[in-house]
């Protein structure tokens, strides 16, 4: 039966709110399919505003190949501005897609995928709003099954009472899994109502089902176990990975918004995965083992991405996008294909280490040049040994004279502050090496434009990682080392006017630290945060570090844990750790043992790179049933385009 149009009833109020456009859908490439010719139907949201959700690169994939289905059909919905919903409040128009403004609560199965912890409060605005009960324990047959993905799933503890399951990992096959699943329960009558489709996506390996897991803690309010609670629920849940993104080559017809986004580019994942071994990346790890899609592939996406959006960006998108075995005939031939257009390419911030002058040149050979980004992470070279960013001041300054020799005026560099064993000094040491590069850019060059600015990103601790068991740095030691680093730069009266410094205060870092590593008791926290307002956290003009410190507070009172305990305590080998029942491939004794030999400062064991060496048992191949795949080979080496000398 047809479901509601809700348009009549949202479009009245859409002049009283800002940027009205932004919900009106019927955008370049979007698909409306007539609701009573499918079976199985998702609504698929990204937890923000719609100028930053629109453009991710996940729920574009998901909706296309969904969409591609007979009988299935996908549609988008985004977080709504508190100026909306306070309307559709008073006026009761429940949460509704862009593409048919069909109501949220019609739909199958609501995927949310979470980039980012602070979005949960975004979640709970829209479950509300489409009239589905906050925790699952209270829904009904009448209502879709709420299922998360993206990089937080792999610590969905914090929002476990709020989810009916979660997906780990890549979402291409898994999501057609899911889908027949569906179909067949259906079609079967519906055989033991909303648990027993839940009961099929566990037993089936599709996802993890929070409520069929109970957790017992110790008496100082540590985890004790996660104990399966229904028959034939797996004790671990693995992640779900792609092995031939060439089979994927989505998206084919990206969404042009009709309202600005933050990414006005038709953007191609080159390659997933990393194995740099970035002991802070948890992207790096969970992603693994890498997978490259080949220089054919690549331009035939491009190709048909930029005639079926007419975007005059492309971004080559991946974690190291350089890396790339084929990555200089994919910038040649791209170059070639695009030479006198107004189309330009783009790379993602570079390593150090594999960024090619030659490379850069064709990137921007029709004329488009923009500033270049390299995040060194760690200022002192101590600090990038912990971490396992092996770069050193000299790699960095030999690249960026080559940068400034070829033409460029602008170096953005990347680093973070408050990492494991960080001192003062390693903080100040991003002052020293800003200063060394503008001083050189005007030695090589002869002029005073030369510009470098600095931005800076408070560390979180994050799960499946080398750190997970890391102390976070405390929100006043970041502050205090920003400040330091601040009158530094400022002091500086012969460099200090070329250097721009942007960073993020601590208190923002210590909330999704919260969020990161908390387990299911930290639900009362973004509930109780919700419930007095808390919306859109991700943004600065919103968050109430305040508001969660209070929540914080009275919610886990009487549970012996607080802030502190899940934020800046350091955690023991042997406990139990909220994410230990959700498999990414990782061996837990080889982080461990990565986060220990972190711990040795200069002498900091440095973890290789497993493309172009032996393997160093991370576990993710065997354990996982993967093994990485690279293009182009020479003598059974990928080539690398290496730092210019």
């Amino acid at each position: 039966m047809s479901v509601e149009n809700l348009f009549p009833r949202l479009e009245p109020l859409l002049n009283q709110v800002s940027k009205p456009i932004q919900y009106v859908g019927g955008e370049l490439n979007s698909i409306v399919k007539e609701w009573d010719d499918t079976r199985v139907r998702w609504a698929l949201m990204y937890p923000d505003a719609y100028e930053v959700g629109v453009p991710n690169q996940g729920v574009q994939i998901l909706y296309e190949v969904l969409n591609e289905r007979e009988g299935v059909l996908a549609e988008r919905t985004y977080a709504v501005w508190s100026d909306l919903e306070k309307l559709m409040r008073e006026h009761g128009v429940p949460h509704f897609t862009v593409d048919a403004h069909r109501p949220v609560r019609a739909f199958d199965v609501l995927g949310v995928s979470f980039a980012s912890e602070m979005g949960y409060t975004n979640m709970l605005t829209a479950l509300d709003l489409a009239g589905v009960p906050r925790r699952s324990v209270d829904r009904t047959q009448e209502d879709p099954i709420v299922l998360a993905g993206g990089h937080s799933a792999f610590n969905p503890e914090p929002i476990a009472d709020f989810l009916d399951a979660v997906v780990l990992g890549d979402g291409e096959e898994i999501a057609l899994a899911i889908t027949e699943i569906i179909r067949e329960f259906k079609d079967e009558g519906e055989p033991g109502g909303r648990e027993g489709l839940l009961l099929r996506l566990a037993a089936t390996g599709g996802g993890d089902v929070p409520g069929f897991y109970d957790v017992t803690y110790h008496e100082d309010g540590r985890i004790a176990a996660y104990t399966p609670n229904r028959p034939g629920v797996p004790s671990t849940v693995q992640k779900h990975t792609v092995m031939d993104l060439d089979q994927w080559p989505y998206p084919k017809k990206p969404i042009v918004p009709t309202a600005e986004s933050v990414h006005e580019r038709y953007s191609v994942e080159i390659f997933r995965g990393c194995t740099r071994g970035c002991r802070f990346c948890q992207a790096g790890m969970i992603t693994r083992p890498v997978r490259e899609r080949n220089e054919e592939t690549v331009r035939r996406m491009v190709r048909d991405g930029v005639e079926n959006s007419g975007f005059q960006e492309v971004g080559l998108l991946s974690l190291s996008s350089a890396d790339h075995s084929e990555i200089g005939d994919i910038a040649k031939n791209l170059a070639d294909d695009y030479e006198g257009t107004n189309t330009g390419l783009s790379l993602p911030s570079t390593r150090v280490d594999a960024f090619n002058i030659d490379l850069a040149n064709e990137l921007t050979r029709n004329g488009r040049r923009s500033g270049l980004t390299f995040a060194p992470e760690g200022g002192s070279e101590r600090m990038r040994r912990v971490i396992n960013k092996m770069v050193t001041e000299e790699d960095l300054i030999r690249t960026v004279t080559a940068a400034y020799q070829a033409g460029w005026r602008q170096v953005k560099l990347y680093f973070m502050c408050g990492l494991p064993t960080e001192e003062d000094e390693d903080v100040l040491a991003i002052a020293d090496l800003a200063t060394e590069v503008i001083r050189t850019g005007r030695e090589v060059t002869g002029r005073k434009d030369i510009r470098c600015t600095v931005s800076i990103g408070g560390f979180v601790p994050k799960p499946q990682t080398p750190f997970q068991w890391a102390g976070q740095a405390s929100y006043q030691d970041v502050d205090s080392r920003l400040r330091k680093l601040r009158d530094r730069l400022r002091g500086d009266r012969r460099y200090g006017r070329s250097i721009g410094l942007r960073y993020h205060e601590g208190r923002p870092s210590i909330i999704e630290g919260l969020l990161s590593r908390g387990d299911r008791r930290v639900g009362r926290v973004v509930e109780q945060v919700w419930e007095e307002g808390g919306r859109f956290d991700g943004w600065s003009e919103h968050f109430s570090y305040e508001r969660w410190e209070k929540a914080a507070e009275t919610a886990l009172a009487g549970t012996g844990v607080d802030l502190d305990w899940y934020t800046t305590r350091e955690r023991s080998e042997d406990e139990v750790l909220p994410w230990d029942h959700l498999d990414a491939g990782l061996d837990r004794s080889w982080l461990w043992q990565d986060w220990q030999d972190s711990l040795h400062g200069e002498e900091s064991l440095e973890v290789d790179d497993c493309r172009w060496n032996p393997c160093y048992d991370c576990g993710v191949c065997p354990t996982m049933g993967t093994e990485i795949q690279i293009n182009d080979q020479a003598e059974g080496r990928p080539m690398l385009p290496l730092t210019v000398v």
